[in-house]
C-alpha cells in the first residue's frame, strides 16, 4: 500500500467520525494510533479513487492504443525480446 509520510508538514484538523465500536475496542487494545490509521486508509482511499479517474479520463486514448498494437504490433521492440 502507498502511502503519504504521516509526518507531513500540513496543518492537522479535528473532525469527527462514525467507526464500530469492536473496531476501535480492538484498535485501543493493540495501541493502534486510530487517527494516524485513519488518515493512511483515507489516503489509501484518495489515491485509488484518483486512478480510478484516471483510467476513466483516458479510456478512449488507451483503448486507440490497445487497438493500434493489435493491428500493428509495439513500434519498437527492446533488444532483451528479440531472438
Amino acid at each position: 500500500m502507498r502511502t503519504h509520510s504521516a509526518t507531513t508538514s500540513a496543518p492537522r484538523r479535528r473532525v469527527n467520525l462514525t467507526i464500530s465500536e469492536d473496531v476501535i475496542a480492538e484498535a485501543k487494545a493493540l495501541s493502534i494510533n486510530t487517527s494516524q490509521a485513519a488518515e493512511a486508509g483515507i489516503r489509501e482511499a484518495l489515491l485509488q479513487a484518483r486512478e480510478t479517474a484516471w483510467r476513466e479520463d483516458n479510456r478512449t486514448a488507451i483503448k486507440a492504443h490497445n487497438t493500434r498494437i493489435e493491428k500493428d504490433g509495439v513500434l519498437l521492440t527492446p533488444d532483451w525480446a528479440r531472438e
